[in-house]
């Protein structure tokens, strides 16, 4: 009922801080649920919701819309683990579909629940609903009583309590299904989770030695011939590279990046198909396999290197952009799982699947509270300010995060970046629950200083083409 009322009140204008505070009931009764069927909580199951409700902070910060999503979908992820409890790969994998599931399963497992409780010796609930009502008439009655006796204080209550008003009224009434219908989903996955845990993948077929390290060692030969030219090129300089192959320095680093970020994906699934296909007879195999593959991923880091610091010439030439920041980041993360495998070759690999999902959720809640759009403008503003070139029509689609970092530029090149963003929150100003602090931020500094009048349409054109082109 907490979940249901507070989707309907609060979810309707956008997403915010209003998120994380329908989550709140959501875990709360998924905790008891748990504890009522047996299910103490672990300490993993503990971190997992807490990671769950940090991901939720990201909408509250930040008004781009692409990093909220990116946490919205990975607090799912995280959440649909605190339940399910999974420790394998497979728990990992398949732990999201018993929370689906458990849609139809939870409606009919609250209604048998809610009838049980308003009846007979457990009948409990029917007191609570009826001290309920009568709070609920009493803050209405005295409320309406207090703003009309004082205009402050019906200010006050106009901004902090939100808009109950018939409007909306079929779409409000879909909100409180789904709120309510989630969070008895999430409630039922917690008393009764599948145990996905248990499904046993049989592993591969072992292989002999030289079948299985051959290739390998091939593969990791090919690695250190490139990774030997990379530290040539790196300690030689760039120029006879460039000198030769004719290309400019911006097309050796593009060229270059997609390639190594491709080859770091395709290194990760070898490992996979070769742990699977592993000789596994004793002691000698056990030191083969880990002295080819723990070789493989070390010359895999300094393919990660090589891409990371082609993509950092990239942006020198070009300028920084949501694409490229967030591909960097991936390929960060995925150097960070080699290394992670690596650590599991040498300690075992039982907590590899739980550490690798916890990697990948706290990436991407740094990403989000770190403000990629604020990333992208402050280090593009830096490069105008060192090479006098900015790619205005790219910061003009920026989001309102973007807005502290696109003030510190000079007339009229500032109003010019921000008209776009001012444009777009001249509008009503939402609830305190749906407005993030990126745009309130980007509101405070907007009122502060005026756009200049000179950068009209034909002011704005020209500064484009000029400082894209010199």
């Amino acid at each position: 009922m907490a979940t249901g009322l507070l989707s309907m009140l609060l979810l309707g204008e956008g997403l915010a801080l209003n998120l994380l505070l329908v989550a709140i009931p959501v875990t709360l009764g998924a905790y008891f649920a748990a504890g009522a069927a047996g299910r103490p909580p672990r300490p993993w199951t503990l971190g997992w919701g807490v990671g769950a409700l940090a991901l939720l902070i990201v909408p509250a910060l930040r008004d781009a819309d692409w990093p909220s999503f990116l946490a919205v979908v990975a607090a799912l992820a995280v959440g649909s683990l605190a339940l399910h409890g999974g420790r394998t790969w497979t728990g990992m994998l398949f732990g999201p579909i018993g929370l689906y599931t458990s849609l139809i399963t939870g409606l009919r497992w609250g209604w048998q629940g809610l009838r049980e409780r308003t009846g007979g010796a457990r009948g409990n609930v029917g007191p609570v609903l009826r001290a309920i009502a009568v709070a609920a008439v009493l803050l209405v009655v005295f409320g309406a009583l207090f703003a009309g006796a004082d205009a402050a204080f019906a200010d006050l209550l106009a901004g902090l309590v939100p808009d109950a008003s018939v409007s909306g009224g079929p779409w409000r009434a879909v909100l409180f299904v789904i709120g309510a219908a989630g969070a008895l989903a999430a409630a039922y996955t917690a008393a009764a989770p599948v145990q996905w845990d248990r499904v046993e993948v049989p592993p591969g077929r072992a292989r002999g030695r030289v079948e299985w390290a051959l290739p390998l060692v091939v593969l990791a030969a090919l690695f250190a011939v490139f990774n030997a030219v990379q530290l040539a090129v790196l300690f030689g300089g760039y120029d006879a590279v460039l000198e030769k192959t004719g290309q400019t320095y911006s097309e050796y680093a593009r060229q270059g990046f997609w390639q190594l970020l491709l080859v770091t994906l395709l290194t990760l699934l070898v490992i996979v198909f070769a742990l699977r296909w592993a000789p596994r007879d004793g002691t000698r195999d056990r030191t083969l396999v880990r002295a080819v593959l723990g070789t493989l991923c070390a010359l895999s880091l300094v393919v990660v290197a090589s891409a990371v610091r082609r993509m950092d010439m990239y942006v020198e030439a070009y300028g920084l952009t949501r694409l490229r920041i967030s591909v960097v980041t991936v390929e960060l993360w995925l150097g960070l799982v080699i290394v992670l495998i690596m650590v599991a070759g040498v300690l075992g690999a039982r907590w590899l699947p739980r550490v690798v999902l916890a990697s990948a959720a706290a990436g991407v809640l740094v990403f989000g509270v770190m403000s990629p759009d604020a990333l992208i403008a402050e280090r593009n503003v830096q490069r105008y300010q060192k090479t006098g070139t900015f790619d205005l029509a790219y910061a003009r689609g920026l989001s309102a995060d973007a807005v502290p970092a696109l003030d510190e530029l000079k007339e009229p090149l500032r109003s010019c970046a921000l008209k776009d963003l001012a444009a777009d929150l001249e509008g009503p100003v939402g609830p305190w629950y749906a407005t993030s602090w990126g745009e309130a931020r980007a509101r405070d500094i907007l009122d502060g200083r005026d756009l200049s009048p000179e950068a009209d349409w034909r002011e704005c054109s020209r500064l484009d083409m000029e400082l894209a082109y010199r």
